[in-house]
């Protein structure tokens, strides 16, 4: 376990070995403070310097933008075991900008040094909760998987799409950690490279039917070499009542996945006989693509870099009472500001 800081001069001699991997922080460093912004750290040097580094104090924390709650868990694993009590909108609980979302209660020495990473982590998982429940409200219903991963760097992936899951309401993830820290199995069909190196869509589809397992849904991608409802109807008649479902990812090149493309292929595949195979899209969607497409015959929808790019919901924390005293700097309301949503968390 590493020692968490608690003064200038231990920043000063920590040590980052140049051989090491990866630049992201271990769940040590974390614990241990190294993802703070250095200006905490000088503050509990100040404050310790004038004896009032353990003066009780409320720090609240509001959002710019309006959202949907998610990260408390994480963020309550920063202050388990300091003495604090912490207030908190459920996960899942939408709110509005300049809403308190998080109030803490105790001294400045139990959270201070983790300012940064407490925002970070409710700015994020609110951000991504938020676009992913955009997009599920969009779809009307039907499935919507988060395909983020590939979009953000690999040491939150699993952050991101469990939270997409178990916050924004997807039905299911593609990063398997991501998956199972939701507590459910990763979806995927397969890539492109697969059909690119196999060199064809029909034979790719008959060894997928034959190398994954029976209870494996048997969705393929139709978009690679030929034109898409032709190349669905190749794919059905070689799987027959296997089949599950056929995947449209039609480059920008090609002018995408489109309302027209979808309900083509829907056409030609009902009156071949293949009612229940059904359309899976992916490729830029958002939600507004989400609902133009579910309203042309799409049942399912692969989304990526709305839910990884969401736009920013920026968390602001502030000292509102010290010692008992209301405060606040210029332009905030001093005092708690009452949220009746909040809950004790910790």
């Amino acid at each position: 376990m590493i020692k968490r800081l608690e003064m200038l001069e231990e920043v000063h001699a920590l040590q980052v070995s140049p051989e090491r991997p990866f630049a992201s922080a271990t769940h040590e460093e974390i614990m241990a403070g190294h993802t703070t912004d250095v200006y905490f750290v000088k503050t509990v040097d100040i404050l310790r310097a004038c004896g009032k580094l353990e003066v009780p104090v409320v720090a609240e924390i509001f959002p710019r933008y309006d959202g949907i709650f998610a990260g408390l868990n994480e963020a309550l694993s920063l202050l388990k075991g300091s003495k604090v009590e912490v207030y908190a909108l459920p996960e899942g609980v939408p709110f509005k900008a300049k809403d308190v979302v998080f109030r803490i209660h105790g001294p400045y020495s139990a959270f201070g040094i983790y300012e940064t990473t407490i925002l970070g982590i409710l700015a994020s998982s609110s951000s991504w909760a938020t676009a992913a429940r955009e997009c599920v409200e969009a779809a009307c219903g039907r499935p919507v998987l988060c395909f983020g991963a590939r979009h953000v760097h690999p040491a939150v992936a699993p952050v991101m799409e469990r939270v997409a899951v178990v916050v924004g309401g997807c039905s299911s993830a593609s990063c398997i950690l991501g998956a199972k820290l939701a507590g459910i199995e990763p979806q995927g069909t397969i890539p492109h490279a697969a059909i690119l190196i196999v060199g064809d869509t029909v034979e790719l589809a008959l060894l997928y039917d034959k190398c994954i397992p029976e209870e494996e849904a048997r969705t393929i991608l139709v978009d690679t070499f030929k034109d898409e409802a032709e190349e669905s109807l190749r794919v059905a008649e070689a799987l027959g009542g296997k089949l599950a479902g056929v995947r449209l990812d039609t480059p920008g090149e090609r002018g995408g996945v489109t309302p027209e493309l979808v309900r083509e292929v829907r056409w030609r595949l009902d009156k071949a006989g293949f009612t229940d195979v059904k359309i899976v899209v992916s490729g830029g969607l958002s939600p507004d693509r989400v609902r133009e497409l579910a309203q042309a015959g799409a049942d399912f929808f692969g989304v990526g870099s709305y839910i990884a790019h969401a736009r920013a919901i920026d968390m602001t924390m502030d000292i509102k009472v010290v010692d008992g005293v209301p405060t606040a700097k210029r332009g905030r309301l001093p005092g708690i500001v009452e949220n009746p949503l909040l809950r004790r968390a910790l």
